[in-house]
C-alpha cells in the first residue's frame, strides 16, 4: 500500500480525523454514562466518513485508477519500463 499512497489524501486525512474525534467523544461519553454524548460520538463517527467520501467525489481523493492493482498486464508492463 505504501507505493500507491494509499490514503495520502485530503479526503482520507480530513475523513479518518472527524472519525477519530468521534470514536474518542463517543468513548468518553459512554465511561461517563452519558447516552446522549455516546450517541453524538457516534454520529460524529458516521459524519466522518461521509465528509470523506463526499470530498473524494469531489476530486480530493486518490483516483480510482491509480493503484497499480487495477492495471492489465500490459498496462503494468509499459508503467514499469517507464520508470
Amino acid at each position: 500500500m505504501a507505493g500507491s499512497s494509499h490514503g495520502h489524501t485530503p479526503a482520507a486525512w480530513t475523513g479518518v480525523t472527524i472519525a477519530f474525534i468521534g470514536f474518542c467523544v463517543s468513548g468518553a461519553f459512554m465511561v461517563m454514562a452519558q447516552p446522549v454524548g455516546f450517541w453524538a460520538g457516534l454520529g460524529l463517527t458516521v459524519l466522518g466518513g461521509i465528509v470523506g467520501w463526499i470530498m473524494s467525489a469531489m476530486g480530493m481523493g486518490q483516483p480510482k485508477d491509480a493503484h497499480k492493482a487495477l492495471l492489465t498486464t500490459q498496462q503494468r508492463e509499459a508503467a514499469s519500463a517507464e520508470s
